[in-house]
């Protein structure tokens, strides 16, 4: 594909992405500070858009610019994510796209937070996978130890909080989503 073909194609496909949203110019000039003829003229392909208007759309969007211009695909599925240490756990983001569901190995250290910690509540729904060590998943009134190969899935408006009781690091698969969007785990496929 042509340089010309992708750039003239981001208009449409902006508008598309927009559309689908429900959101109108006057909203989204109001989210990326972008005026509404500018909006406008960039749908319609009568304005090439600016790296910072690409950028201000994405975050709008919470989706990889790659998203918004269509970009080619490079050949290499693997996503190249940094892990965050935050309160001394580690986070390895699996999954590119910001919003809607996402996808994080977690690492907790040894005997990680080190006290009882405080359960906390969020809109969303998580579902857990125990790759190695014990978990202990503090959710309301109920305190249950996951070990390696265990799942769980609960509303995060529910109040929560994890313990790592294991000797060594406990490592986790989890998937969090929006309010109400919640994971299907099928044994076996359906039959046709």
């Amino acid at each position: 594909m042509e340089l010309d073909d992708v750039v003239k194609a981001v208009g449409p496909r902006l508008r598309a992405m927009r559309q689908e949203r429900g959101t109108t110019l006057a909203e989204l000039s109001k989210s990326t500070g972008i005026s509404v003829s500018t909006l406008s003229r960039l749908e319609s392909g009568g304005r090439r858009p600016t790296l910072e208007m690409m950028l201000l759309l994405a975050d709008a969007y919470q989706v990889q610019i790659d998203e918004l211009i269509d970009a080619p695909v490079t050949g290499d599925p693997r996503v190249h994510m940094r892990p965050v240490k935050r309160h001394g756990m580690t986070y390895v983001p699996l999954s590119r796209r910001p919003g809607g569901l996402q996808a994080f190995k977690q690492i907790y250290p040894p005997g990680w937070p080190g006290y009882e910690p405080e359960q906390q509540v969020h809109e969303g729904y998580e579902w857990l996978y125990v790759l190695s060590g014990r978990l202990r998943l503090l959710l309301g009134k109920h305190h249950v130890v996951l070990a390696a190969g265990e799942v769980a899935e609960f509303d995060t408006r529910t109040p929560h909080a994890f313990v790592n009781e294991a000797d060594g690091h406990t490592e986790v698969l989890a998937l969090f989503g929006p309010q109400g969007e919640r994971m299907h785990v099928r044994a076996r496929p359906t039959a046709r």
